[in-house]
This record gives C-alpha cells, sequence and structure tokens, in this order.
C-alpha cells in the first residue's frame, strides 16, 4: 500500500493530462512514487511510456527494485547496441522502457520511433534540466508531433531547483509544463504521516578529544582567515562567503560560477585560494570521519603535494593542524627515559608476545641501542576515535534487550534482531567492521604499522636518486631526496631531523619484526599457501606491499578470529545464519568480561540501495548523519507502523558535523520556501488551447518578419525560406549546439561521420572543440590528425572553438601571452597548427547561440549538403578504388605526402599539379613550361625539372 502523500501526488498527475513538476524533499521515496506510476500504466493499450534514464544508476535500481518486489514486469533498458530494426519493435511492443536521452533524440530525428503511440515521458533528473538541454531537445519534437504526449519530470532536490535566475520557470517553459507540485518535509500531509507512528530516537552526542577540538578550531580559523583573502579581492559577493557555507560542495559551485567570467583575470593567489577552500572542507569531513592515523597520512601528503603553491599552510593556525594530529598518533620521548623503563618492559615481553599484541615502544627502544645519536625515540599514543566506544556499547546495549525480551517471551516475531550500521562511505564500514571483530587498539595498530612501513616505502622509491647526488641533503617527509621546498625546509632543523630518523628507525623496527613474524607463522603452520606465499616473496623481493599483507594476516592468525560481521547489503538468510555464530565469534576476540553482541550489518551510505526494505532491521546506527537517509527511516517506518524500530544518532558535540546536518535541513527549507514563492508570481506562457508554448516561443516569430518587410517587394509578402540542413555526428548529441541549431530552424540529420563533426555545405567541414577538449586533443596530437583529414577531404576545413557563455571569452590574459613558440603554451599550439594547415579556418564562437549565427552566415549561398556523400568520406572500403568516389582508397596519402615535399611545390599549387597529372611518374615527364603553367611560375617548375633530373651521386 503505498504512502497517503504518495497517493495524493499520483492523483494529482493523473487529473492534468499534460503532465507536470513534481520536486519532493530529500528522503521521501521518489522511487517508490515513480514506480507505482509506472505499476499504473497498461502496456495493453498500446501506447508507449519511455523513462529518461540519469546520470545516476541509483535511482533507476531502486525503481527496478520496487517494482520487482510487487511481481510486476520490470521495465527493460534500450541501449546502443541494439539495431534500429530491434529497437523499433519495442517502441511498438508499448511497455516501459529505460532510454539514454542521446539515443532517443537520434531516433526521433531519423522517424525509428513511432511518436504518434507514445504516451508519455518521465524525466527523473528535472534539476539538470535547462532550455540547450538534450532532454528539452526531445520535448520539443515530441510536442511539435504529438501535442497530447504528457511530460512528467521528477526532483528530490530542490536546493538545485532555485540555483540561478528563475530556474524553476526556465525548466517548466522548456519541458512545456504548466504546474508544479512542491512536496516538502514540513507539508502538512507529509508530517503527518510520518509523525504518527515515529521511531524510537537514541540522540547521542560525544565529546571530541581535545586534539580533535583544537584540529577543529584551527581549521576553521584558517578558512576564515581564506574568506577574508577572498573578500579583499572584491570579485565575488560577500554573502556566500561564510564558513558555513563552505561546509557544502555547493560552496565551490557559487564561487566557481561568479568566479568564471573573470577567471582569466584572476591572480594565482585567489585560484588557489578558491582549491585551498575546497580542502579545508575536506579536512573537517575527515577529521570526524576517520581515524587518526589515516587523518595524519593525509596531511602528509598535503604538505608535499601543495607545499609550494599552497596559502593555507602558511596561515598562522596551520601549524596547530599538523601539530595536534602528530600528537594524537605519537609522540617523542627522550632515548634515556625509554632505556629506564626497558627492563620493565621486557618481563612482560613474552606474555605479550605470546598473544601476537607485541608493543613497538619495546622495538622501538631495542632499536635505540644501535641509534643512539638521535637522541628521541617515537612513542605511541594512538587515539582511538570517540565513537568507536560508543558504538560497541550501543551494541552491547542492544544484545542485553535481545536477551531479556528473549526470557521475558515477549512477541517479537516482527523482531529479527538485526542491527545496521549506517556510514558514510566504504572504507568506514570496512574498518568499523574491524573494530568491532578485533580490539579497536589493535585495528589503530596495525594503520600506525601501515604508516610507517608506507614511510619505508617512499623513501625506497628514492634511493637510485640518492646514488647520484654528491651534494648533502634536505631532512623533509621524503628524506630529502626531492628538492627542498619551503615547508620541507622548516622541518631541516635538528629537532626535525631527529624526528625524522626516530619514525625511520620505529619503521624498521616494525619491518623486521612482521619479517620475523611472518617466517615464524610460516613454519608453524605450512597449510595456509597464500601466507607462505606472501612471506616468500617477501623475503625474496622484499616488496614491501607483500610485507603489509603478511603483516596484517599474520596479526589476524595471532588473533585467532574470523570475521562475522557481514558488510553491505546481505540476504536475510545470511543475516539469520550469522545471528548464532556472531556472538560467540565476537565474545573469542575480545578481552576478559566481553559481551556477545548482535548480527550487525555494515551499509555506505554513498552507494544508495535499499537497505532497509531488504534487510528490515529493528535497530539502527546512524553512525555519520545524513538528511536524505533519516527522510528514509522515516519512511520506512511509516511503511511498517507495526514493527519496532529503534534509531541511536551519534553526534559529535559541538562539531562541524552537526552544523552541517542541521544546515542542510535549513538550508532544504529555505530551498522550498523560495520554490512556493516563486510559484505563486511563475508566468507561463499558454496558446489558445491552455497548452505551454514552450522556451522558444519568443523566437519562433524573429523581428525581421512582416513588420520588417519592405512593401514595394510584392505588398511586403514574406519570401518562402528554404529549409537548411546540417549533417551532424552522432557523438555531438552529447553536447546542446544540435539542440540551438534545431531552434533556429534547421533540420537535423543525425549520422556517422568518419570526417568532422557538422557538415555544413558540400566544401564546409566543421569540427567543434570546448576549451577542454581543445587542450586534450592537442596534448594527445589527435587534433592535427582530425584537420589533417579535414584539409584532404573537403575545401574549407574549419575549426570551431566553442566558449562557454557563462565564462570569459578568453583563452588567458593578455600578460600571459608571449612573443616567443613555446610548446606547452595554447597560443603558440594553434600557431603551429595553422601554419601546418594554410586553409584551416579558425572560427571563435562566444557561446551556443553565436555558433548557431556563424552556421547561418556560412551556410548563405551554399548548396545544402549530400548525406550519402559525407557518410562515405573517409570510410574504408573492401571494394578497391572506385571512379568518382571519395572514400580513404582513393588517395594515395603517401603520393601526395611525397608530392608536396618536392622542391617547388606549395600548398597554393600541389591540388593543380594533382588534377592534371595521374601519378607521379607522369609528373616526372612533364616539360618544364607546362610545369610552368601547372605550377604558377617558371622559377619554381626550373627548381622541380632540375631536381627531377639530376644525377644520383656514385663511387665508380
Amino acid at each position: 500500500m503505498a504512502l497517503k502523500y504518495h497517493q495524493q501526488i499520483i492523483s494529482d498527475l493523473l487529473e492534468d493530462s499534460n503532465g507536470g513538476l513534481v520536486i519532493l524533499s530529500s528522503g521521501l521515496s521518489l522511487a517508490k512514487l515513480i514506480a507505482s506510476l509506472l505499476i499504473l500504466h497498461s502496456p495493453s493499450q498500446g501506447t508507449l511510456l519511455l523513462l529518461l534514464s540519469p546520470a545516476a544508476q541509483s535511482l533507476k535500481s531502486r525503481i527496478i527494485h520496487y517494482i520487482s518486489s510487487l511481481d510486476s514486469p520490470t521495465p527493460t533498458e534500450i541501449t546502443a547496441d541494439l539495431p534500429a530494426n530491434q529497437r523499433y519493435s519495442l517502441y511498438t511492443s508499448g511497455s516501459p522502457f529505460f532510454i539514454t536521452p542521446r539515443i532517443l533524440i537520434v531516433d526521433l530525428l531519423t522517424q525509428r520511433i513511432p511518436v504518434s503511440a507514445l504516451a508519455g515521458i518521465f524525466i527523473l533528473n528535472a534539476h539538470s534540466i535547462s532550455e540547450t538541454s538534450t532532454e528539452a531537445f526531445i520535448i520539443r519534437i515530441v510536442k511539435s508531433l504529438n501535442g497530447s504526449a504528457y511530460i512528467r519530470a521528477f526532483s528530490d532536490r530542490p536546493q538545485a531547483m532555485v540555483s540561478g535566475f528563475a530556474k524553476t520557470e526556465r525548466t517548466m517553459r522548456a519541458l512545456f509544463l504548466r504546474k508544479i507540485h512542491l512536496w516538502p518535509r514540513f507539508q502538512l500531509d507529509v508530517s503527518q504521516e510520518l509523525e504518527r507512528e515515529p521511531p524510537e530516537v537514541v540522540d547521542i552526542r560525544v565529546s571530541m578529544s581535545n586534539y580533535m577540538v583544537g584540529i577543529q578550531k584551527a581549521i576553521i580559523e584558517v578558512m576564515d582567515a581564506c574568506l577574508k583573502e577572498m573578500k579583499k579581492t572584491n570579485k565575488v559577493d560577500v554573502d556566500d562567503l561564510t564558513v558555513e557555507s563552505g561546509l557544502f560542495k555547493s560552496f565551490d559551485e557559487i564561487v566557481r560560477r561568479q568566479l568564471d567570467p573573470i577567471w582569466h583575470t584572476l591572480g594565482k593567489r585567489t585560484k588557489q585560494l578558491v582549491s585551498d577552500l575546497k580542502t579545508l572542507r575536506k579536512l573537517l569531513d575527515y577529521l570526524v570521519r576517520y581515524d587518526a592515523v589515516s587523518f595524519l597520512k593525509f596531511l602528509d601528503t598535503l604538505r608535499v603535494s601543495e607545499s609550494y603553491r599552497s596559502v593555507w599552510l602558511f596561515a598562522e593556525s596551520s601549524y596547530k593542524i599538523f601539530d595536534f594530529a602528530k600528537k594524537r598518533v605519537y609522540r617523542l620521548v627522550k632515548a634515556s627515559d625509554v632505556k629506564s623503563k626497558e627492563h620493565v618492559k621486557n618481563k612482560s615481553g613474552k606474555k605479550r608476545n605470546s598473544k601476537g599484541e607485541t608493543d613497538s615502544v619495546e622495538a622501538v627502544g631495542g632499536e635505540t641501542a644501535t641509534n643512539v645519536a638521535t637522541g628521541v625515540v617515537v612513542e605511541e599514543v594512538l587515539e582511538e576515535a570517540p565513537k568507536w566506544k560508543v558504538l560497541r556499547e550501543i551494541l552491547e546495549e542492544t544484545q542485553e534487550e535481545r536477551l531479556k525480551q528473549a526470557f521475558s517471551e515477549e512477541d517479537n516475531s516482527d523482531n529479527n534482531g538485526i542491527v545496521l550500521v549506517a556510514c558514510k562511505d566504504e572504507r568506514s564500514c570496512m574498518q568499523l567492521e574491524d573494530c568491532i571483530t578485533n580490539n579497536p587498539q589493535k585495528v589503530m595498530r596495525e594503520e600506525w604499522e601501515m604508516y610507517l612501513l608506507s614511510k619505508i616505502e617512499l623513501r625506497s622509491m628514492q634511493t637510485p636518486q640518492k646514488k647520484k647526488q654528491k651534494t648533502p641533503k634536505g631532512f623533509g617527509i621524503l628524506d630529502g631526496v626531492v628538492p627542498v621546498t619551503t615547508i620541507q625546509n622548516s622541518e631541516g632543523s635538528s629537532v626535525g631531523r631527529q624526528e625524522h630518523e626516530a619514525l625511520m628507525a620505529a619503521a624498521s623496527s616494525i619491518r623486521k619484526l612482521g619479517k620475523t613474524t611472518d617466517m615464524a607463522s610460516g613454519n608453524n603452520n605450512p597449510e595456509p599457501h597464500v601466507d607462505k606465499a606472501s612471506c616468500t616473496k617477501g623475503k625474496a623481493k622484499k616488496d614491501l606491499t607483500s610485507l603489509q599483507r603478511s603483516l596484517r594476516s599474520c596479526n589476524k592468525k595471532t588473533a585467532n578470529s574470523k570475521p562475522e560481521i557481514l558488510p553491505g547489503p546481505e540476504n536475510e538468510e545470511k543475516a539469520n545464519e550469522a545471528s548464532t555464530s556472531a556472538p560467540q565469534e565476537a565474545n573469542a576476540v575480545r578481552p576478559s568480561g566481553a559481551k556477545k553482541l548482535p548480527p550487525v550489518h555494515f551499509y555506505a551510505l554513498e552507494s544508495d540501495q535499499p537497505i532497509l526494505d531488504i534487510l528490515k532491521p529493528s535497530v539502527i546506527i546512524v553512525y555519520h548523519p545524513d538528511m536524505g537517509f533519516v527522510r528514509e527511516l522515516e519512511v520506512y517506518k511509516a511503511e511498517n507502523p507495526l514493527r519496532k524500530l529503534k534509531v541511536y544518532f551519534i553526534f559529535y558535540d559541538e562539531s562541524t558535523e552537526v552544523q552541517k546536518f542541521e544546515a542542510s535541513i535549513r538550508r532544504e527549507n529555505e530551498a522550498f520556501e523560495s520554490l512556493i514563492r516563486q510559484k505563486s508570481s511563475m508566468i507561463i506562457p499558454v496558446d489558445q488551447d491552455g497548452l505551454c508554448m514552450g522556451s522558444n516561443s519568443s523566437t519562433e516569430f524573429p523581428a525581421s518578419s512582416t513588420q520588417n518587410s519592405l512593401t514595394r517587394k510584392a505588398g511586403g509578402r514574406k519570401e518562402v525560406e528554404k529549409e537548411t540542413q546540417v549533417i551532424v555526428d552522432m557523438r555531438e548529441f552529447m553536447s546542446s549546439l544540435p539542440n540551438v541549431l534545431h531552434q533556429k530552424g534547421m533540420k537535423i540529420i543525425p549520422v556517422t561521420l568518419e570526417v568532422g563533426d557538422y557538415i555544413l555545405s558540400p566544401s564546409i567541414c566543421v569540427e567543434r572543440k570546448s576549451i577542454q577538449d581543445l587542450f586534450q586533443s592537442f596534448t594527445s596530437g589527435r587534433l592535427f590528425h582530425q584537420v589533417e583529414m579535414m584539409s584532404r577531404y573537403y575545401r574549407i576545413p574549419v575549426l570551431l572553438i566553442e566558449f562557454s557563455q557563462d565564462k570569459s571569452f578568453s583563452f588567458q590574459s593578455s600578460s600571459d601571452i608571449s612573443d616567443d613558440v613555446t610548446p606547452y603554451n595554447i597560443i603558440s599550439k594553434l600557431s603551429l597548427l595553422v601554419l601546418h594547415s594554410p586553409r584551416l579556418r579558425l572560427l571563435w564562437s562566444r557561446s551556443l547561440h553565436a555558433t548557431a549565427e556563424i552556421f547561418t552566415t556560412l551556410k548563405s549561398n551554399q548548396d545544402e549538403p549530400d548525406e550519402t556523400r559525407a557518410i562515405r568520406v573517409g570510410v574504408p572500403s573492401e571494394e578497391g578504388i572506385i571512379e568518382n568516389d571519395i572514400r580513404a582508397e582513393n588517395y594515395n596519402t603517401s603520393a601526395v605526402e611525397f608530392l608536396r615535399r618536392l622542391p617547388g611545390v606549395s600548398d597554393a599549387n600541389y591540388r593543380s599539379i594533382m588534377e592534371k597529372c595521374k601519378s607521379l611518374a607522369e609528373l616526372a615527364s612533364l616539360p618544364v613550361e607546362t610545369l610552368a603553367e601547372l605550377m604558377g611560375g617558371h622559377k619554381v617548375a626550373k627548381s622541380l625539372r632540375e631536381f627531377l633530373d639530376a644525377k644520383y651521386p656514385t663511387l665508380l
């Protein structure tokens, strides 16, 4: 039974035969709504229903899952692999189909789809629609051929619908829609239904450690400093530059949208500030998501990759970030202090070794005996994430409640005992699973060992360079092998050198310990072949990767444990099978006094799968809070009111995690409030039948029509315009230019072209390049080949360089253009390209509409292109050379290239020579007078004749 607000939405859509735009809050089960509408469609009516597939496949997979769960036929997907005749038979079957916009627009233009039998189109990503998108192109053609077909568009991203000027109104006009249906979370019907039987919620606020609080405070201070620096540029709207807005990915889009038109005029510092804000947002996210060692490893990566160009690293508070991150993992102590404690630790060494938990401080102490000169050694801190302990306590509490219910003999038929832990990504799921299975301190120890071994690996990769250098080296994160930068130079002091040597000593001891343990495990346990092979490989080749694997496998064998947790979505049978064995397994790896745990499933939020309907858990632990997943929990409980559900939310108290979660809810509510205001003042043009006229209604009657015609010419009668046509390559339908050309009244003929992207006339061939594609084509060398092919088969080859409308109409600022030709400068590359192909014409277009105007001008006084000829250009054939054909075999490329390199032959005369001479042998037999007529001068003809008549020098 569908939710009541879903039934209301469906009834609203069915009342309007033209369709409508539906915008829901995130997490309100958009996939179930679309699935319910598809089930109502009857294929027996002989009408076709198409669903335009979104870029994200998760929504499509959810729709298929919900339909199949109701034992209804699921929609199939039409791909480009299906031949045209098979696609036509599918279109006439009347079933619903998933199809990509690119395939659908080509089939519409080639008339392979029966538009008259089309019932309607579902658009699943309305927030990404614009006037120039392929979806708008499809709707315009469908409405022109079948006005009765309905259009139903859906979106669960209200924030994206309010970005830009009148985004919702322009989207509705592009889709020929008049009605918009808004369903926010605070809508009365939605809130009443979701709050009627709410789940039991436990909100747990976990205090961050002092070092975590210090790191978060330092990151926010650095972010605030970067924002103040950006405000000084006076290039960005100050209202958008807040720390709260900087927590979201949309902040990058807002800043880039404002800076794109003047991006080429900005200095390097301002551009770097935009990149730094993105890096700082990642740091805030990783601080609360990952463990201390992984966070430190990420900081080390940033220190190397961004040290010489980053702005935030030179901020006043950036030192605190690195310092506190190190203190969470290790600290430096004097070697004398460790040696004084060494005797006490050695007494318990055998006992600890038998448990497989060798203290690395003891190993470091042993290393200190041979490295007394360093003066300091590394002592582990390995601060655990505060949430780990809370998660373990929740699981133990859940198991205790489960046992109490079993003793009290309550009715638990709906309670399957499954606990679901929702994390942000797969890496967090795997690490939490390891923490539940093993000791958390052991997990941190393994991460620490991998961290140290990675430092040895980095140093070993640079060893060959060390031998070549004879000058003294600095001491940085890579032991001075790379050129010393400013940040690394700051570590060149005695303190940084001692810290680096202490870390290397600890890493060496870990490597020796890993080899010893690995060899011992290989001798004692000869049966596991995988571990034995990895140990042999580590011994023979000293491969650190295999050493890391062997260390991890040896640690797991020492603990004598097996992972009982089932990560990701598993079926219920596996969950039930694991319910009996999991507690005993978990108890085996815990210290004395540990409690049993219930079966736990880990779910990565980024996978976006219908995990709740698959597992039907009774306890859900939201480890990383997410607004969309919280709404899914509410919907799940509303659909299952009799099922008991307990939800734990784990937040870091006074953290950006809480701030981001609350801000996401507030931003969505503000977006819906803006949409409600826009709905009240929205203007949608309609025709006399009450149907929407679309976004191009104002351009259908240009100003140069009746009112501007001269009455002296046939009484102002408008001349009958000839239909112009453009041959377009199939691959070009990924762009919006064919849509704009169709708006201009041109007939689009989609074919597969071997040469060029657009054929405007029998002599004009255009290769279109966006700015990004232009740089990539120069790098790969593909552009030179494309220009050469166009020059070979067409009289006027054209390279169209198309800029984006919202970006600057310039490659670079004038100050960056040098006088010399450099191999890495884009202007130099274009100059060399034009020198290599003198007949090539360059077109610079400011936008898509400017390109359409240029094409219209170029096609004036030109014949229409021939489709059959354009398809055959450059295509290899098995028939050999055919008279008056233009395929690849009719051109002897080697002979043409040889001709163009002869003395006196230039780009101005080689084509006239080819027209008069059928072969090089005929050319060699021509007299000077005939050559002078062909080549346009007696001097160049004489130079060619002398070259052909020159005798070959011999030694005899």
